[in-house]
């Protein structure tokens, strides 16, 4: 028996209805929202969810204004209603965006808000099903493939600030620990206390059997005294 993933619930929705779209909605932003929240991201649970359900909430007012309109040039702007409610989380998703130097992060934030604003619209319009299966990939995409990036070679990006005597010279990150591939300096500031903080973007291979962040962290503090260690690969 085919199924027709439209007819599975009515356009016009009674309140069962909205209870159900808005509860899948909870529920989908609470699996992708756990993801976020555990890596430390800026869009974690709350934000997602509450995103999820502002698309929600708008396609579901679309299908009630739908269904009291009767003119086909109204209907039309009735749409552009959750079609707007999707444009602006873009821009929201944009602000999540940083540059740094050559370093980009927060892609994969913004790409997540996209993402569960249009699980939102889907739950909203009645498509349970279409829902529910984009929320399970968006979750199997979100978690088992960052192990397998672990095994896929890559450039990975950081910073590290040291302190050393203000008599010192600026040391070579690269030559000292040769796991890195590029040490770039970037600042100096000067303190009170006879030292001075030198900052550094660094970058080193990812792939399988090649040290990864701990190990690039356990060599430098080897070597200088650490102050602030940053891994942006993993900030998205």
């Amino acid at each position: 028996m085919e199924l027709d993933l439209i007819d599975l619930m009515p356009i016009t929705p009674n309140w069962a209805d909205i209870a159900i779209r808005l509860t899948a909605t909870i529920i989908a932003g609470a699996f992708i929202g756990l993801d976020r929240e555990r890596g430390g991201h800026v869009a974690g649970l709350r934000t997602t969810i509450l995103v999820g359900l502002a698309a929600c909430l708008s396609m579901i007012q679309a299908n009630i204004l739908l269904a009291t309109s009767q003119s086909t040039n109204g209907s039309m702007d009735i749409l552009r209603f959750p079609l707007g409610v999707l444009t602006g989380v873009g821009f929201i998703g944009g602000g999540a965006i940083l540059k740094r130097g050559d370093i980009t992060t927060g892609v994969t934030t913004a790409a997540t808000l996209w993402l569960i604003t249009a699980i939102g619209l889907c739950f909203g319009g009645g498509q349970i099903v279409v829902g529910a299966i984009v929320t399970i990939l968006a979750v199997l995409i979100l978690s088992p493939l960052k192990q397998v990036d672990r095994w896929i070679s890559g450039q990975q990006n950081g910073m590290v600030a040291i302190t050393l005597p203000v008599d010192a010279g600026i040391p070579d990150l690269k030559a000292t620990v040769i796991e890195l591939s590029e040490a770039r300096f970037t600042g100096l500031t000067d303190s009170n206390n006879g030292h001075r903080e030198l900052t550094y973007e660094i970058r080193w291979e990812s792939a399988r059997g090649v040290p990864g962040a701990d190990q690039i962290a356990a060599s430098l503090e080897k070597n200088f005294r650490v102050m602030r260690f940053e891994h942006r690969a993993t900030v998205s």
